[in-house]
């Protein structure tokens, strides 16, 4: 082997490793948003021309909570990745009131437009687990520039099983360690689980409801559903087949609960990864 392609076989090996941990970058920040701290993650993605995704959390979660599972979506796709900690939740500024029944439309149609703006990410894929699910949705519902929807157990509208299951945590957080594990993600726990907990089991909150969005997103929708899931059901998916007003594409998954990026990672990471790049190619042809 000539000494001079030895050199620039070992130079392309070193420019790979240093682009691999470029992509994997994380960068920690705290914007004020709408008048709030916000706890907020991002990731280097390899593919600059890319889409960003941002991930919209569950109503107990927040950027710790989501685990590796963004850095893996992010190394598969080449995107770059935005998450952030809603008001309330991880270390996000505490919730000094109790949530209003609009607290998701609130997010959705205020909170969400303030943090893409003053991160400038324009034409985003949102990525919602459960609650942030129903807030990519009613976001979708109102803004066009949407490059589109990725659904992990998203709620259009309250069913009992929803009530019956989020009941059952209120005891499970008097009998169960679950404290303890709200603790690892959330610097103020109670407030936290209470601020979630109690809104969803008010009378008010029965009658909420999203499908009047639907219609109105025009952006592709990719929907993951678990079989088993605790706290909501096929109808959940099948509304949003059915009303939505562009492509969806939905996936159900058997042995999954309301979890899916946890219960089953890597169907649903290649299902993200298959739908994102289907995306790409549509803006580049």
């Amino acid at each position: 082997m000539c000494q001079g392609t030895a050199k620039s076989r070992l130079q392309a090996a070193k420019t790979f490793i240093i682009r691999h941990k470029v992509s994997n970058q994380k960068q920690s920040l705290t914007l004020t948003v709408q008048g709030h701290n916000i706890e907020v993650q991002r990731i280097s993605g390899r593919d600059s021309r890319a889409a960003e995704l941002v991930f919209l959390h569950e109503g107990l979660g927040s950027v710790s909570h989501w685990k590796e599972f963004p850095e893996r979506v992010a190394e598969a796709t080449g995107s770059s990745v935005t998450l952030y900690s809603r008001y309330g939740c991880g270390n996000s500024a505490l919730l000094a009131e109790p949530r209003p029944v609009r607290y998701m439309h609130d997010e959705a149609l205020h909170s969400l437009p303030d943090l893409l703006a003053q991160l400038h990410i324009d034409n985003p894929i949102l990525i919602g687990h459960s609650d942030g699910g129903s807030i990519a949705l009613i976001y979708a519902g109102c803004h066009d520039r949407l490059r589109g929807l990725v659904l992990l157990a998203p709620h259009v509208f309250v069913e009992d099983l929803s009530v019956s299951s989020i009941a059952l945590a209120r005891r499970s957080l008097e009998t169960t360690n679950l404290p303890e594990k709200l603790a690892r993600h959330h610097r103020d726990a109670a407030g936290a689980f209470w601020g979630w907990n109690n809104i969803w089991l008010h009378p008010a909150f029965r009658s909420w409801n999203i499908e009047e969005y639907l219609p109105r997103i025009s952006c592709p929708i990719l929907v993951i559903q678990g079989l088993d899931d605790e706290y909501g059901t096929k109808a959940q998916v099948h509304a949003i087949a059915d009303q939505a007003g562009g492509p969806v594409e939905t996936l159900l998954l058997a042995e999954c609960r309301h979890s899916p990026q946890r219960d089953q990672p890597d169907a649903v990471l290649a299902a993200i990864a298959k739908f994102v790049k289907r995306l790409q190619e549509q803006i580049g042809s």
